[in-house]
């Protein structure tokens, strides 16, 4: 394992551009590189995106592996895996860190078994242990009620994914200055069983939930799905999205894109408002880390209370409408 070194991050392109969340990538990844007196190195796959390796140099990488060709201009789960496997065979990193969206959440649990390596899901904080050059990740665990340490002593590269929004990005240095590599892979790892036949983006009001600063959710409280309608109204008013709970979504009430919670989506929003939601274990799993929590209930014991900022003992079919009006 002594061939293993340096830092990785994996940079997320969506719509031909570098997502921000590469970005603050490169901020849990500027730490740990410097701990451990290694290079930080970005990894950016995609169709014509090398003219965008400059820009994550600036955002703190020291270096940028870039594999633009055509046949990766759309994000195919298998084929994006082989090029990144051939990567790490090639340069062998010793930490390779993604961020948990959809494609972190896609790309990485496919990457790691390829691997034959470890891999934790939803770090909140990453530590090196200079000894022996271990990766400390640190996640919530048992519905968020207990924090688990989590070591891959026998594996490398030492693999996790962190949640979007946990971190603010580096400021911007355009005075930085970086190596650009630009790889090949054989033909074969660029090749996919999969075929790209729409993309269907989600209706749901405002940004998707994973990169939403203000979210508004809806649960069983809110007794049927027309009434939805207002939490759209609260949320469009905030500049926001809206989000659910299981039940909520089991009911049909709102899309399982919307869903939040261990089996939906992991939310880090500066503000979340819990709109009729009791606050189930797995629900408080995926937004508990969120800055501000606002939570609407008429239970004064319900569970929601004890992760809220401001606490509201009401009926949310008479508070919401009232907060609306204020806005308006």
């Amino acid at each position: 394992m002594n061939e293993y070194r340096g830092v990785w991050t994996l940079a997320e392109v969506r719509e031909g551009r570098v997502h921000p969340v590469s970005y603050e990538l490169l901020a849990w990844g500027r730490n740990l590189a410097d701990s451990l007196e290694v290079p930080l190195s970005a990894v950016l796959l995609g169709s014509n995106v090398a003219g965008q390796a400059d820009d994550l140099i600036a955002g703190g990488a020291d270096q940028v592996y870039v594999v633009d060709t055509p046949e990766l201009a759309s994000f195919l789960a298998d084929s994006y895996t082989k090029t990144l496997a051939a990567l790490v065979q090639r340069h062998k990193p010793e930490i390779f860190i993604a961020s948990a969206t959809s494609t972190g959440r896609t790309i990485m649990p496919l990457l790691y078994v390829d691997a034959e390596t470890g891999l934790t899901a939803d770090c909140t904080e990453l530590t090196i242990e200079k000894a022996e050059r271990l990766l400390l990740q640190t996640r919530p665990a048992i519905g968020g009620n207990v924090m688990a340490d989590i070591r891959t002593p026998l594996g490398r590269p030492q693999m996790c994914t962190v949640r979007p929004r946990s971190k603010k990005p580096l400021p911007v240095d355009r005075s930085r200055t970086g190596k650009v590599f630009r790889e090949s892979v054989d033909k074969r790892d660029l090749s996919s069983v999969m075929k790209l036949l729409e993309f269907l983006p989600e209706k749901n009001v405002g940004a998707p939930l994973q990169d939403a600063e203000i979210i508004v959710s809806g649960g069983k409280g809110m007794k049927n799905a027309k009434n939805f309608a207002m939490l759209e109204e609260l949320a469009r008013l905030l500049g926001g999205s809206v989000g659910a709970s299981r039940t909520a979504v089991d009911l049909n009430w709102a899309p399982y894109s919307s869903q939040v919670g261990l089996s939906g989506k992991s939310v880090t929003p500066k503000l979340y408002i819990a709109c009729g939601i009791s606050g189930a274990v797995q629900h408080l799993a995926g937004m508990s880390a969120s800055d501000t929590v606002i939570a609407i209930n008429t239970d004064p014991e319900a569970p929601i209370f004890r992760v809220a900022d401001l606490a509201i003992v009401g009926d949310v079919l008479e508070v919401v409408p009232a907060l609306i009006g204020r806005l308006k």
